[in-house]
């Protein structure tokens, strides 16, 4: 295992278990979407290291897209304010699209991403999620199809995920210190 940052208080998720979780969601996902024309939407910029492992673990012709929205501004929770960056390149008009998403939390963000892509009428659409934080108050606003694992409450880094654009190419999955973005 790569040491660890000093800015990391806990390793939740070392390099070798999300291995292991991805493998598990791509064989899911072979044997869920076999014969279908499945297209993975990544929602930037978190989800991109997932992504790449999650699709070379997928044993299917996959088009792969990618979507950016901002709803956290600068901050650490979300302002409740959805705004699409970049939009999709591709039409998902009658295909089987799966959101592959890093983190789920309230899942206010990825309903109303969701509710944008319901729109442009594609076969099926589901979300892939590789952590979904255990809250205190369970009312997400989503149900991914695909759960990689649960995550405490807590500021998780790695993995692709960050706190203000560091600590995404840690290669494990920890929290982040308090101190660091209180």
């Amino acid at each position: 295992m790569a040491s660890q940052h000093p800015d990391i208080e806990k390793v939740l998720f070392t390099q070798e278990d999300i291995d292991g979780i991805v493998s598990r969601l791509g064989e899911e996902i072979t044997r869920d979407y076999a014969g279908k024309d499945l297209v993975l939407i990544a929602v930037l910029r978190g989800a991109v290291v997932f992504m790449g492992d999650l699709m070379r673990k997928i044993e299917l012709p996959t088009n792969i897209d990618f979507m950016a929205v901002s709803s956290y501004g600068d901050g650490v929770k979300s302002s409740g304010i959805v705004r699409i960056i970049k939009d999709l390149d591709i039409d998902i008009r009658g295909r089987d699209v799966l959101i592959v998403e890093d983190i789920l939390d309230s899942g206010l963000t990825l309903k109303y991403l969701m509710k944008n892509l319901e729109s442009r009428k594609p076969a099926s659409l589901e979300v892939a999620a590789f952590l979904w934080k255990d809250v205190e108050d369970r009312t997400s606003a989503i149900t991914p199809k695909y759960v990689g694992t649960h995550c405490p409450d807590a500021f998780v880094v790695g993995y692709g995920l960050d706190y203000a654009e560091r600590y995404r190419n840690l290669p494990y999955l920890g929290i982040l210190k308090p101190e660091v973005y209180s």
